[in-house]
C-alpha cells in the first residue's frame, strides 16, 4: 500500500504541475518560453518525486515505465497492475485539483484543454503522432532503464538525469503532440478537458495510449539486448 500510494502522489503531481503549468502558460510556439517552462515542469516534477518516494516505490509515475520494468523482470504482473491503478487514480486527482482552479473562470487555461494531448502539431496525422510518441517514450524509458540498472554508476544523480530526460523530449513533443510518453498523464486531461465541453483529446487518446506502450517494451527489449555481456 506504501507504494501504491507513493505512486499515486507522484502522478498526481506530476500531472497538477506538468499540465497546470502548460494551461497557466499556454504552449506558443511563436516566443516558445510556454515550450520551456512546461518541459521544465514536467521534467522538475519527476526531479522532486524521484528524490521523494524513489526509495518507496522506484518512482516509476508513469504506466509505460512500469511496463518496461515489467519486460525487463524488475516486476510481476500483481505489482504492475497495482502500480498502473494508482497512476491512473493520481492524474485524475491531479487534473480534479486543476479543475477546481481553472474551471472557476477566475484563472484561463490557455492551452484550451486541460494540458490534454492532441494531434494538432503533426496537422492531425494518426501515424505521425503515434511515431514522435514511439521515439519519445523510447528515449525517455531506455534513460530510465539505464540509470537505475544495477552495473550504473551515478550515485545520487539519478532522479536528475532522468527529469532532465523527460524535459529533453517534451522541448521536441510539445509542439508536435504535447508530448505524453506516459498514458496516465493523457488519460485524466483528456476526460477531464471533455467534461469541460472538449471532447477533441478523447478522440483521440488512443494514440497516447497504445504509442508510450509501444515505446517502451521497444525500449526494454533493446535495453536488455545491449546489457548482455
Amino acid at each position: 500500500m506504501k507504494k501504491f500510494f507513493a505512486e499515486l502522489i507522484g502522478t498526481a503531481t506530476l500531472v497538477f504541475m506538468g499540465c497546470g503549468t502548460a494551461m497557466l502558460v499556454g504552449c506558443d510556439a511563436t516566443s516558445g518560453s510556454g515550450y520551456l517552462l512546461t518541459a521544465l515542469a514536467f521534467g522538475l516534477s519527476i526531479v522532486a518525486m524521484a528524490y521523494c518516494i524513489g526509495n518507496i516505490s522506484g518512482c516509476h509515475i508513469n504506466p509505460a515505465v512500469s511496463l518496461a520494468v515489467l519486460v525487463s523482470g524488475g516486476m510481476n504482473a500483481k505489482e504492475f497492475c497495482t502500480y498502473v491503478i494508482a497512476q491512473v487514480i493520481g492524474a485524475f486527482v491531479g487534473s480534479g485539483l486543476l479543475t477546481a482552479i481553472f474551471a472557476t473562470g477566475y484563472v484561463t487555461d490557455q492551452t484550451g484543454g486541460f494540458g490534454a494531448n492532441g494531434l494538432a502539431g503533426v496537422n492531425g496525422s494518426v501515424v505521425a503522432g503515434l511515431l514522435v510518441e514511439v521515439i519519445l517514450t523510447f528515449i525517455f524509458v531506455l534513460v530510465i532503464l539505464g540509470v537505475t540498472s544495477k552495473k550504473a554508476n551515478h550515485g545520487s544523480f539519478g532522479g536528475l538525469i532522468i527529469g532532465l530526460s523527460l524535459t529533453f523530449v517534451h522541448i521536441f513533443g510539445i509542439g508536435l503532440t504535447g508530448t505524453s510518453v506516459n498514458p496516465a498523464r493523457s488519460i485524466a486531461p483528456a476526460v477531464f478537458a471533455a467534461i469541460n465541453g472538449n471532447p477533441e483529446p478523447l478522440s483521440v487518446l488512443w494514440v497516447f495510449i497504445v504509442a508510450p506502450f509501444v515505446g517502451a517494451c521497444i525500449a526494454a527489449v533493446v535495453y536488455k539486448a545491449l546489457e548482455k555481456n
